[in-house]
C-alpha cells in the first residue's frame, strides 16, 4: 500500500504515531522506535504494511519504502511540501474513507514540484480542491456584506472574496482571480501577489 505521510505525533520512548493519506482512506498507524526501522518524515512518500497487534491499540506501521523524489532532498521545496501536506491532515483527519481526488492530488504536484513555483502549484492544486468540494465562491459576492464585488477585491481564508473595506486584506485585480478561478491558473498573478495567497493558504483549508 502507498500513501503520502501528512502528521507524526512523536510518543513514549520514541514511538510514533503516523497518519497517512492513501488513495481512499486516511490511516492512522502505530510505529514502534527501533534501529531497524527506515527514517520517516512529514510529506515523504511511502509504500508500507499494515499489522494488527495485541500490544497496540492502533494498527502498526511496516515494511516501510521511501518512494523517493528527486526534489526531497531540497531543502526549500520539501520545507514547503510539508506546510501543504499539513493542511490535509486538519483538513480530513476525522475521515475515515474517501475518494481518491486527494491522493491524486498530491500525486499531481508532486510529479511538477521541481518544476515550477511549488506555491503557485499549492494554490492551483487548493483551487481545484475547493472546486471539487463545491466551495469555491466565484460569484464574487462578498462573504461580510452579500454584496456583488466590483473592485476593490480581497480574499481571505478558504478564498472567500471580500470587499477590502470588509476584510481589510491585499487587494487583488478581478480579472486575475477571475482567472485563477476559473482556469485553475496563477500565471496572471505576480509574485507578490502569490506570496499573499500562500499566506492565507497556510491559515487552513
Amino acid at each position: 500500500m502507498q500513501g503520502y505521510i501528512i502528521n507524526i505525533t512523536r510518543v513514549k520512548d520514541e514511538d510514533l504515531i503516523v497518519t497517512l493519506l492513501t488513495p481512499n482512506s486516511i490511516k492512522t498507524l502505530y510505529r514502534f522506535y527501533g534501529a531497524r526501522h527506515s527514517t520517516i518524515h512529514l510529506g515523504y512518500k511511502i509504500d508500507f504494511e499494515v499489522q494488527t497487534s495485541l500490544k497496540s491499540s492502533l494498527p502498526q506501521l511496516r515494511s516501510i519504502l521511501h518512494l523517493a523524489t528527486q526534489w526531497n532532498a531540497h531543502r526549500e521545496r520539501m520545507l514547503l511540501w510539508q506546510a501543504f501536506v499539513r493542511l490535509f491532515y486538519t483538513h480530513l483527519k476525522d475521515i475515515a474513507t474517501l475518494e481518491n481526488f486527494y491522493f491524486e492530488l498530491l500525486e499531481s504536484c508532486t510529479a511538477i514540484w521541481h518544476k515550477q513555483n511549488p506555491k503557485r502549484i499549492a494554490i492551483e492544486a487548493y483551487i481545484k480542491l475547493l472546486d471539487y468540494e463545491g466551495r469555491l465562491h466565484d460569484d464574487f459576492i462578498c462573504f461580510n456584506c452579500e454584496e456583488a464585488i466590483l473592485n476593490d477585491l480581497t480574499l481571505i481564508r478558504g478564498f472567500l472574496p471580500a470587499h477590502k473595506t470588509c476584510a481589510w486584506n491585499e487587494t487583488f485585480e478581478h480579472l486575475h482571480v477571475k482567472r485563477l478561478f476559473e482556469e485553475k491558473s496563477t500565471i496572471a498573478l505576480s509574485d507578490d501577489h502569490i506570496n499573499v495567497l500562500w499566506k492565507i493558504l497556510l491559515e487552513g483549508f
